[in-house]
């Protein structure tokens, strides 16, 4: 499971890790649940080539009636993504994407309590996650992007088994390996399944707490909830 995540979008590292070109060359962002982020998708001329756009943090269905909704749709289990009513219809379709990440983080409980741990890859590599995305109307008319996170259980995963909390079952995300990529996004929706897998290349695990926030001159304002656990039992 992965609710907060740093999404790569700077555009010379969009261009040099996944070949698709964008056009603001913005710092990475650290992206929660309806954040708006990067994800790679094919282009719909039929090229085959990859693109980039922005798209919300949390799959929101044709059925949503607003952005909050996608707080308990940002990981699809692999196991219930295509029959699930949030998922199945952008899984039906074979609506795959690439979520770029620079880094995921993750609660490790080894302490007893809850300590934020970044996860990324040697050298500063980032890591391609494997998802699904939407295009959403809202009720007023407003037309965007979603897209959710790919999960696999991650019993017996060498570095992701550590995080959540004891009595939890352990998930991890689904990293795609670069030689891969086009195949996932291109390969019929019968092939996908077997990109269900444990990423078994090296991984990097630290603690990383959230950066202090600035001052203000006004009061601060309430910190926000943190976001819902994906709960397959409402959808």
């Amino acid at each position: 499971m992965c609710s907060n995540y740093e999404a790569v979008s700077r555009a010379d590292r969009l261009l040099s890790f996944f070949g698709v070109v964008r056009q603001d060359q913005e710092a990475p962002i650290l992206a929660w649940p309806t954040s708006l982020a990067p994800f790679i998708r094919l282009a719909e001329d039929g090229s085959g080539n990859r693109r980039v756009d922005d798209g919300a943090f949390g799959l929101l269905p044709g059925f949503a009636k607003e952005i909050a909704y996608g707080r308990k749709t940002y990981n699809a289990r692999t196991e219930t993504v295509a029959s699930l009513p949030s998922f199945r219809s952008a899984w039906k379709k074979g609506q795959r994407c690439i979520i770029p990440a620079e880094g995921i983080f993750e609660p490790n409980w080894e302490t007893g309590k809850a300590v934020r741990w970044r996860i990324q890859q040697p050298g500063e590599v980032p890591m391609g996650i494997a998802g699904i995305y939407e295009h959403w109307t809202s009720p007023e008319g407003e037309k965007m992007f979603s897209f959710a996170m790919l999960t696999v259980n991650a019993d017996g995963h060498p570095v992701m088994s550590r995080f959540h909390r004891p009595e939890d079952e352990k998930r991890m995300v689904v990293i795609l390996d670069p030689a891969e990529y086009d195949r996932w996004l291109s390969c019929p929706v019968t092939e996908a399944p077997s990109f269900f897998k444990q990423w078994m290349g090296q991984l990097d695990a630290f603690p990383a707490p959230l950066p202090p926030r600035a001052k203000k001159a006004k009061p601060a304002e309430p910190p926000a909830a943190e976001p819902d656990a994906p709960t397959d039992d409402l959808f």
